[in-house]
C-alpha cells in the first residue's frame, strides 16, 4: 500500500509519486499495473499531464455538475462536500488498470494519473498497486 500526501480539493497529477515507489516495475517487460484508491470520496483517472488548466477545468466542471447544495441530499452528517464527493468518486471510479512496457507505465505522451480529491480536506490517501507481468 502506498500513502499519498494530503492534497486540497482538486485534480492532482500523481504519476511520479506512484511510479517512483514501484521498484519491482523495472523488472517487468510486459504487464499490467492495477491502481486502486481505498477511499469513497476521492478517485483516480488518466488525462492531460502538461497543462494545469485542464485540471482546473475538471474541478470547475464537477463542481457545477454536482452542486454542494445540502438540501439535495440526505447524507449530510460530514458536511456539504461529503455526499458530492461520493457521487464524483463513483462517476470517475476507484481503479485504473494501465499497461507496463519495458519497466514503465505505457502512458501516452500527454497522459498522467490524477488523484481526484473531492473533499475540501481529504487528508492523505491510500492506494494499492498490484503489478503483474513477465520479465
Amino acid at each position: 500500500m502506498l500513502q499519498l500526501k494530503a492534497r486540497p480539493r482538486g485534480f492532482h497529477l500523481i504519476t511520479s509519486e506512484i511510479t517512483s515507489r514501484l521498484e519491482k516495475m523495472d523488472d517487468i517487460k510486459i504487464g499490467l499495473a492495477h491502481i486502486h484508491i481505498m477511499h469513497t470520496s476521492a478517485s483516480l483517472t488518466v488525462n492531460e499531464n502538461a497543462d494545469p488548466t485542464v485540471r482546473e477545468d475538471f474541478e470547475t466542471h464537477f463542481t457545477r455538475a454536482v452542486p454542494e447544495e445540502m438540501s439535495l441530499y440526505r447524507h449530510t452528517l460530514e458536511g456539504p462536500d461529503d455526499m458530492t464527493s461520493h457521487i464524483k468518486a463513483s462517476i470517475l471510479g476507484s481503479s485504473l488498470t494501465l499497461p507496463i512496457q519495458n519497466g514503465r507505465l505505457a502512458l501516452g505522451t500527454w497522459q498522467g494519473i490524477y488523484l481526484c480529491e473531492h473533499r475540501n480536506y481529504g487528508g492523505s490517501r491510500s492506494v494499492i498497486v498490484t503489478l503483474t507481468g513477465t520479465g
